[in-house]
This record gives structure tokens, sequence and C-alpha cells, in this order.
């Protein structure tokens, strides 16, 4: 049973695979969402008290000159490096759960909504977010359009992309222990037309409760 009094349906996916576009279209449609690579971002903005820790842990070498964190370098870095990311997720992940579940909880309470989204990168690789999800969304497509829309997107290497995904949960295992999951093999506008279908399924039926 989720914590929120509202349900919560996390929607994962992995590098590329359009879950930051279906998050957009989530909300346009009006669905409240929490993003958590979004307060992964402003936990990491400038002048931040984590942003010391950052330094002290892996060095001055991932800073530019203006003491502003490189996010390329250091993604580039850690994803190359098993050990290196766990230092970073061990660092993050406490701070970044405690704020979405701050931000669900607000959210629940002012709008009471009939659902929100959480968006997590790593929904099913983190077990303490089990218990805030009522339902989980993997977005999926082949993983050629995931290196290709991850090197547009980012200005990624093909092999910067593929490390990447190395390090996320694999394709199967993430559909496999989805409950709903949305093909993105197409346009935008496929994307779209799929997300608002099953938008109308969770106002119109009790699937978002367990």
């Amino acid at each position: 049973m989720s914590l929120i009094h509202t349900p919560v349906i996390g929607l994962t996916g992995g590098v590329g695979s359009g879950k930051s576009e279906a998050a957009k279209q989530f909300a346009k449609l009006g669905v409240p969402v929490v993003d958590t690579d979004e307060i992964s971002r402003a936990l990491t903005a400038d002048n931040s008290p984590l942003l010391l820790e950052i330094r002290s842990i892996f060095g001055a070498k991932f800073f530019t000159n203006e003491g502003k964190l490189d996010r390329t370098k250091l993604r580039n870095h850690i994803f190359g490096n098993k050990e290196e990311r766990l230092k970073l997720e061990a660092l993050m992940h406490s701070a970044i759960y405690d704020l979405a579940l701050q931000q669900l909880s607000i959210n629940a309470d002012r709008l009471n909504p009939p659902y929100q989204i959480l968006v997590l990168p790593l929904l099913f690789e983190n077990d303490r977010y089990q218990s805030l999800i009522n339902q989980s969304i993997a977005i999926d497509c082949d993983e050629h359009l995931q290196v290709e829309r991850a090197m547009v997107r980012s200005q990624l290497s093909a092999p910067d992309v593929r490390a990447m995904m190395a390090a996320q949960l694999s394709r199967i295992n993430r559909i496999s222990r989805a409950d709903f999951v949305i093909d993105n093999n197409g346009s935008l506008e496929d994307l779209e037309e799929k997300i608002t279908e099953i938008h109308k399924k969770f106002i119109n039926s009790c699937i978002v409760s367990k």
C-alpha cells in the first residue's frame, strides 16, 4: 500500500526510451508529475550543500574553474565505473527519496488528484520506492533507438550510452516487472496517443488501486 493517500504510478524506462516525453504528456493531461531526475539536478545546483560532498569524494577535476559541477564528465565517469557509481548513489538516493516523498505528499494534500506520476529511472533497482507506488509503467523501445535518441538528446557517444544502459536493469527484466508497458518505437504523436489512452483507463477504473 502506498504511503501517499492518492495513487502513485511509477514511470520508468531505460536511457533514451522516452520516459521524459511520456511524463510531459501526463502533465499536459493535468496529472501531477514528480521527476527524480529534476530533483537530482536541484540537489546538485550551484552552491548546494551536496556539491561540497561530491567534490570531497570525487575531486575538483569534476568541477569547472567557476566551481560548477561538470555533470557530463561525472556521468561518464560513474557509468564506466560501478564502484564510483555506487558512491554517488549512496550520497544522492536518500536525499532524492526524501524530496520525492515530500512532493508527492504535497500534491496529494493540495490537489487530491485521481493519481500522480513518479518518474524514476531506477524504479525497480531501488527497493525503497516500492512502498510509494500503486502501479508501474515502463516506457520501452528497441535498444538501437535508445542509443540513437540518447546520442541526439545528450550529445553522448554510442559507447557512453551503452555504458549507461549496462548500468541499468536489463530491458527484459524491466518489462517483466512493470504492470504496464508502453511501446515507444513510433513517433511522438503515437506516444502521446498511448499516454492519453492509458490515462483514460486510470481515470475510468480502479486500476490504480492495489
